[in-house]
């Protein structure tokens, strides 16, 4: 399925989840439900996120993560060789510490993951859907290995894990893969050396679109502090772009909007399709239509019109569901605001 919008909107990630099924305005909100009544609860979730999209005028959906915690655990969680009790404490993406599973065997995916829910998905919509999958780089960042004892190991064995998930997901009706890859911002070096090739290997094979998603994270404490010390110009693209533009992925998705990332770094990756974030989500200030157009204008001084993707900076999941509902319409009155321009 594809569609012939000029700058079709699309949201980076999470939306926030209704109050009955976990305590809204936080990650890794415990469910409220459980057994068949939270299977039956995240269907329904996985509904309203869908009309609120749809509603908002966005035109490629996602399940707004409404049936996982975490982007990253949650997937971890369906997997062999991960132990979920005896935890250690790591330092996530050089910004925080947090008590994390160990891998302690070989890690295998058993059974598919979200592919269920991306049938249920698919059978609400005729609109685009895009489904979001950690990335392997992220992955290992996000888990004590004590059975590889090797980033680069453990990393092309989850891109292989990914890319079964994927191929599934594929099948089942997505029309977009993405991965996120929040550590490409950090770990420069490692991508450089070899997470290009291990991104690739995630996406192998597959025939639908590809995204990778390279945020500065969600808009929790830790993230925005972490943004203060970055300085008066945010240049982590800069290292990891000219890997990114020789890659095999076919959109990279990015943080701009109240950002201190020099647009013109977009040129790096002249050629990709390119889903610019014009909504800030690390504040609860809602958007006018305006600002969302003024860095759609300033982003297609580098991306071809035709290959400009509008979408938020990061997924919405700390957020209230008003302050989201008013971003993505936002978001949509933007974006045509600048159709119109380039219409006219």
């Amino acid at each position: 399925m594809t569609t012939n919008t000029l700058l079709p909107t699309s949201t980076a990630g999470s939306l926030p989840k209704p109050s009955w099924l976990a305590e809204p305005e936080m990650l890794w909100s415990p469910w409220k439900l459980s057994g068949d009544e939270l299977v039956i609860g995240k269907q329904d979730a996985l509904r309203v996120a869908l009309q609120e999209q749809q509603l908002a005028g966005i035109d490629i959906v996602s399940d707004g993560e409404q049936t996982r915690q975490h982007f990253v655990t949650t997937f971890i969680e369906h997997l062999e060789g991960v132990d979920f009790e005896e935890r250690r404490t790591v330092k996530i993406r050089d910004r925080y510490d947090a008590s994390v599973p160990r891998v302690v065997g070989p890690v295998k995916r058993p059974l598919s993951v979200f592919v269920e829910d991306a049938r249920f998905l698919r059978a609400q919509t005729h609109r685009q859907i895009k489904w979001a999958l950690p990335g392997p780089m992220t992955m290992v960042d996000t888990l004590y290995d004590d059975h590889y004892r090797n980033r680069e190991a453990l990393a092309f064995e989850f891109a292989g894990i990914i890319n079964q998930e994927a191929r599934e997901l594929e099948a089942a009706g997505v029309d977009i893969i993405q991965l996120d890859e929040p550590a490409f911002n950090v770990f420069f070096d490692e991508v450089n050396d070899w997470g290009i090739d291990c991104m690739n290997k995630a996406i192998e094979g597959l025939a639908c679109e590809t995204v990778v998603h390279v945020c500065y994270g969600y808009g929790i404490k830790a993230n925005t502090d972490w943004k203060k010390t970055l300085g008066s110009e945010w240049r982590q693209y800069e290292a990891v772009f000219p890997k990114l533009q020789q890659s095999n992925i076919d959109i990279i998705s990015l943080e701009c909007h109240n950002s201190r990332v020099p647009m013109g770094l977009l040129e790096l990756v002249r050629g990709k399709k390119v889903m610019v974030g014009a909504i800030d989500v690390a504040n609860e200030s809602i958007e006018t239509p305006d600002e969302v157009a003024a860095t759609l204008r300033e982003a297609l001084q580098y991306v071809d019109a035709d290959k400009l993707y509008p979408s938020t900076n990061c997924g919405m999941a700390p957020l209230s569901r008003q302050v989201a509902r008013g971003k993505m319409n936002a978001l949509r009155a933007g974006a045509e605001i600048v159709r119109e321009e380039l219409a006219a």
